[in-house]
């Protein structure tokens, strides 16, 4: 069973991500960009170049998506384990769907459905999408806007997109409410997650 954790910046996933450790100590947890494979270098190196251009970062990223599935989620996937990842395709949709769309010299119509059609020959879609909501200005606030996509506006874009995906898929998707406190979203978070587990068994 594959499980991923979505949201804007700052909406708390990656301290969920880690919490869940000590309640499922015998998943795989992981996390997209990866940080243990020269694509996810290279996917690092352009979050930090404000001139990047968003088509080839769209292609690192999904380089390293496809390394990533072959070299551990699928793996795990085969063997049963329950798979729960920090960030997954979802992200790619919503983040470098806005920057193409704010993106000059490239003519796409639709972005976030040109970054879907990429992946869909050969990713995996998740069983469970876990969104922890937050509004664009808070999660800014929240990340310390360090890099470009940390930004309230470019985080806007990204929430409508999220928004879009949410709606196209209401089943795989659980909203929750990032700006409760950090035990409430973890318990909604266990909850979602204890229930789609049950649910497979």
């Amino acid at each position: 069973m594959l499980v991923t954790l979505e949201g804007l910046d700052g909406s708390g996933k990656t301290t969920v991500w880690e919490a869940l450790h000590d309640r499922y100590p015998d998943a795989v947890f992981t996390r997209e960009p990866t940080n243990d494979s020269w694509y996810g270098d290279a996917v690092y190196r352009s979050i930090e170049d404000d001139d990047a251009d968003p088509l080839a970062e769209l292609f690192l990223y999904t380089a390293d998506h496809a390394d990533h599935l072959s070299r551990l989620i699928e793996p795990a996937l085969e063997r049963g384990d329950l798979v729960i990842s920090d960030r997954y395709s979802d992200s790619r949709f919503a983040y470098q769907g806005a920057s193409l769309e704010s993106a000059t010299g490239h003519d796409i119509d639709d972005p976030l459905e040109y970054v879907v059609d990429v992946h869909r020959p050969f990713s995996i879609e998740p069983d469970l999408t876990i969104y922890l909501d937050v509004d664009p200005e808070t999660a800014a606030t929240r990340a310390g806007t360090t890099n470009k996509f940390e930004r309230a506006e470019y985080l806007s874009s990204v929430r409508e997109n999220y928004e879009r995906l949410i709606e196209r898929d209401p089943d795989r998707f659980v909203r929750v409410d990032a700006t409760a406190s950090p035990k409430a979203v973890l318990e909604a978070v266990a909850d979602a997650l204890a229930a789609r587990v049950s649910d497979r068994r």
